[in-house]
């Protein structure tokens, strides 16, 4: 009969090698699982600006193809983009020179503020 020897005897890991290597698993798991969260909510934050800057550019253009200086006022109105529904609200000023006027338009997702451009607009 042979004699085993201390290699043989101990050939196999132990549980705490086992567990030690479940919890590295497991941080690696859940670092992956945090960045692919951030990059979904970056992704769905980049839709969001893109239809807000669709919605804030009609409303302008709406303004610009009338052809006429726009009356002074805050006016809203519904955007529809893709299924979604925003809110723009339309913001008109005068300017010192009474040839132009600054139109603000922004557009909300409910109460949350997405996306801010303005124009000046010209008498034609």
């Amino acid at each position: 009969m042979k004699r085993l020897t201390a290699r043989h005897r101990h050939a196999g890991f132990t549980l705490v090698e086992v567990l030690v290597a479940l919890g590295i698993v497991a941080i690696s798991l859940t670092a992956g699982l945090m960045a692919t969260g951030a990059i979904t909510r970056h992704a769905q934050r980049q839709s969001d600006m893109l239809l807000a800057q669709l919605c804030a550019e009609n409303a302008l253009t709406q303004i610009r193809l009338a052809r006429q200086l726009p009356g002074v006022g805050d006016t809203s109105s519904v955007c529809e983009q893709a299924g979604r529904s925003l809110t723009v609200m339309l913001s008109v000023r005068q300017t010192p020179n009474p040839n132009f006027s600054r139109a603000d338009a922004q557009v909300l997702d409910g109460e949350v503020p997405i996306w801010r451009v303005s124009t000046v607009v010209g008498r034609y």
